[in-house]
């Protein structure tokens, strides 16, 4: 038997992370702790990290939600899927804290990934700022030997958007470097077709949310008699009922659909997007929603039991100046786990009552 603990925590940006919706410096999370009552050394940790403004389940109740589902758990000992089907940032947390707790290690599950054998492909992930800021990250990630760059537009003038992404492309074939473009919604439903049309003449891999969500019509439309693939990210967003899901994808017809747990489903409603998705011959990538480490382990762990070979969106580890470490490492355009690694020097400020073996 298990009780559960609360531990809110703020995240902090080493520099601002812009996007067509605003401007994020910090980021509130809250990591939910799993402890056996007869053995308090028994733990299990996991993330909840809604964003405000784009999760379905964020507002100013949060944490006393948050504190009721806990409890219900507690009773039930396990997460309840279907009672959370609309707290997706809620079920993920709590049904990767339970996944640590069974397993008692950061391994969560049982992949060449978890034993440090193999890493997982990322993309390399562009902020929006003004033009030089994004010049500078483009070096970057190129210098750091990333082959798909994913960049957020939207938010500057086009035409400095489009001369950036032509630096790239004058320097390396689609073959080379994999161009993702993600616009978060922010073009009009009067433009986008145009503007898709420019994009599609530099190979663009795919652009994520051309236009707002809730418009199926017009993004039916547009996946239709788009030059470029289309990925769906924002549309998925509050979406839960298994019969509207397989509604919206049979609707729209996306040609992917980029899934993040805390935002779609947790893991099991994510699975459920997966298995329509495939039945429907559409494809799909992993993307973490800006959580700490807790948070972006556990996609990852979850992520390398799937075999996709696409380039996966799991990168913001290294976003935060207050993370929790926890052994993950970026090295070229790889995501890393290495067992047995670990830096407990921030997080036993978090957790200060836990041995460090529990973080193994």
């Amino acid at each position: 038997m298990f009780r559960i603990e609360i531990i809110p925590h703020t995240l902090r940006f080493r520099q601002p992370a812009g996007t067509s919706r605003g401007v994020y410096r910090e980021h509130r999370v809250w990591y939910v702790l799993l402890r056996n009552r007869a053995d308090p050394s028994h733990i299990g940790i996991g993330e909840c990290a809604p964003l405000p403004g784009l999760s379905c389940d964020y507002n100013d109740r949060y944490a006393e939600t948050l504190s009721h589902f806990c409890r219900i758990m507690e009773e039930q000992q396990q997460p309840d899927s279907e009672l959370l089907r609309n707290h997706p940032s809620i079920l993920f947390g709590l049904e990767t804290a339970l996944r640590h707790y069974q397993q008692r290690s950061w391994q969560l599950w049982d992949t060449p990934f978890s034993c440090g054998e193999e890493g997982i492909t990322i993309n390399g992930l562009i902020w929006m700022g003004d033009y030089p800021s994004m010049l500078q990250q483009i070096e970057s990630a190129l210098a750091k030997g990333f082959h798909c760059v994913k960049m957020k537009i939207g938010a500057i003038d086009f035409e400095k958007e489009l001369a950036l992404l032509r630096i790239i492309r004058s320097r390396y074939a689609a073959t080379e470097v994999e161009m993702r473009v993600d616009v978060n919604g922010a073009f009009s439903r009067s433009d986008a077709a145009a503007k898709l049309e420019r994009l599609a003449k530099l190979e663009i891999h795919s652009i994520e949310q051309p236009i707002r969500a809730g418009q199926w019509q017009e993004m039916t439309r547009l996946c239709a008699s788009s030059p470029l693939p289309v990925a769906l990210d924002e549309e998925l967003i509050g979406i839960s009922d298994p019969g509207e899901k397989r509604r919206l994808l049979e609707a729209i017809r996306p040609h992917y659909i980029i899934l993040k747990p805390s935002l779609h489903g947790g893991i099991s409603g994510c699975s459920e997007w997966i298995t329509l998705a495939e039945s429907l011959h559409i494809g799909w990538w992993i993307t973490s929603a800006l959580e700490s480490n807790i948070g972006l382990n556990s996609i990852a762990q979850w992520s390398a039991t799937l075999g996709n070979p696409l380039p996966q969106g799991l990168g913001t580890g290294t976003l935060y100046s207050n993370n929790i470490p926890l052994p993950l490492e970026i090295r070229g355009d790889r995501l890393w786990f290495h067992p047995g690694g670990f830096f407990p020097e921030i997080t036993d400020r978090f957790f200060p009552d836990i041995d460090d073996e529990h973080f193994s």
